[in-house]
């Protein structure tokens, strides 16, 4: 698509801020106002749009996208997202681990122990641990303590954890990586802890490192949604 606009603009209303093009306000891809809580967070929209050539490149659009299904999706029904997310803490990627004797169990334990220790005594939880990859299930307190605080969250906060725990495969990395002081780098290299791993030992692919990077700067830009939420 050809780029139809000249300016980019920032408003505010008594919902929040606007981008418009032109004088004309964004709509989402839903067809709904595109309102957003804080001006950092436009601010950093507009810039989407500001950058873009004489050819609109869709894939230059992350914070928009993740704006766009906060509204559109999320704000709808935010206990359907709640419930899936929750949904992550029965199957978290932080308490399957090796066996004890395995050589990639004490990686695990020095990597992931902590993390999953800072979320038990921020959420006043407990997460069984497991050897292995055969289910077991997660006290239902822990289930229903995570499921209320995530009920507390509003549309954009679950949006950026939505695309943080499904990268990761972990609400705890997901909750952590919200937190403003979180190190996002740390974080990353703690869920991909086991395919870094594999990978120093029996060699890296390509494939697999672009891809494993491309993901991580789709967990970072969700972060860093998150962060110029909390901005407002």
């Amino acid at each position: 698509m050809k780029r139809f606009y000249r300016e980019v603009s920032l408003v505010e209303d008594a919902a929040g801020w606007r981008i418009t093009l032109d004088t004309r306000p964004i709509r989402t891809q839903g067809g709904r106002a595109q309102v957003v809580p804080s001006h950092a967070l436009a601010e950093a929209m507009a810039a989407e749009w500001a950058g873009q050539g004489e050819t609109i490149d869709p894939r230059g659009f992350v914070l928009r996208d993740l704006a766009d299904f906060a509204l559109d999706v999320i704000a709808p029904d935010p206990a359907a997202l709640c419930r899936t997310l929750a949904g992550f803490a029965e199957t978290d990627t932080l308490c399957y681990r090796a066996y004890p004797d395995e050589p990639l169990a004490p990686h695990q334990a020095e990597r992931w122990d902590p993390l999953v220790a800072a979320a038990e005594a921020r959420f006043g939880v407990t997460f069984t641990r497991t050897a292995g990859v055969i289910h077991r299930a997660q006290p239902p307190e822990t289930i229903a303590r995570l499921h209320a605080h995530l009920a507390t969250l509003d549309p954009f906060a679950l949006a950026a954890l939505n695309t943080l725990t499904t990268l990761t495969a972990s609400l705890i990395i997901g909750l952590a990586a919200l937190d403003a002081t979180a190190p996002i780098d740390t974080l990353w290299q703690a869920a991909n802890l086991e395919e870094l791993w594999q990978a120093d030992l029996w060699g890296h692919d390509p494939e697999a490192a672009a891809r494993r990077d491309r993901r991580a700067g789709e967990f970072a830009m969700a972060a860093r949604f998150a962060e110029l939420v909390r901005q407002g």
